[in-house]
């Protein structure tokens, strides 16, 4: 097997604990225009995407026409929630320090909402230059173009590259660059559903903590010892 050379990090979801926010918010800002939708059908549909694909999936599924202000409403009232209640993952700033080789960030987010997220749960420093968003891109997720284009950047092959992701569109997009990809599943927004991935979408791992992460692999962080 190719010694990895860079560490890819989903953002929401992964290192910060935000999916959860933005799902409820967007199930509560939908449900006004008439759109029911549950956090199941969230996980399974839109984790992963980009908010103009996701709107576009709710219209053509919905059949609804959404105002013009919906976007920046939401986003408004996202970014309020996130100052409340965002918190980062466990294990996660501990495992940022103990990284042995490269790594950088690569999410769906807009760069606003992205960097007021590392900003909030004081992310920040440790991806100064390391970060790549979907407006980058052509196409984002599930498609492979985020992630190769982050494994060009930081100048990795990307078959010697590891995604972490927890979003099925995630996983996807990681495959189709052909790089490894593990299944983070600690976050609160997968909590009591079913994880079975489909055919398209197997991981190579599974791990629900970054302490298991590390435990896991200890090839991939210093020789110290770190606290979850």
């Amino acid at each position: 097997m190719t010694t990895p050379q860079l560490l890819i990090f989903d953002c929401d979801g992964v290192l910060i604990d935000s999916e959860v926010i933005s799902a409820r918010q967007l199930i509560a800002e939908l449900k006004g225009y008439g759109v029911e939708m549950d956090m199941a059908f969230v996980s399974r549909h839109f984790l992963g995407r980009s908010y103009p694909v996701v709107l576009q999936e709710v219209r053509d599924r919905w059949g609804v026409q959404l105002p013009d202000r919906f976007e920046a409403d939401y986003r408004a009232r996202l970014l309020a929630a996130f100052e409340r209640d965002l918190t980062v993952m466990p294990g996660v700033v501990a495992t940022l320090r103990a990284m042995a080789i490269p790594y950088c960030l690569a999410t769906s987010s807009s760069p606003e909402r992205m960097r007021k997220s590392l900003e909030i749960t004081g992310l920040s420093a440790f991806f100064d230059g390391l970060a790549f968003t979907a407006s980058e891109v052509a196409r984002g997720k599930p498609a492979p173009d985020l992630f190769l284009h982050a494994a060009a950047r930081m100048g990795a092959d990307p078959a010697a590259c590891i995604v972490l992701e927890d979003s099925l569109n995630g996983i996807r997009a990681g495959l189709a660059a052909g790089m490894r990809v593990w299944h983070f599943t600690g976050g609160s927004h997968l909590k009591g559903l079913d994880l079975t991935p489909p055919e398209d979408a197997i991981p190579e791992a599974t791990f629900d903590s970054f302490a298991a992460l590390r435990a896991a692999h200890p090839a991939l962080f210093a020789a110290q010892r770190v606290t979850p």
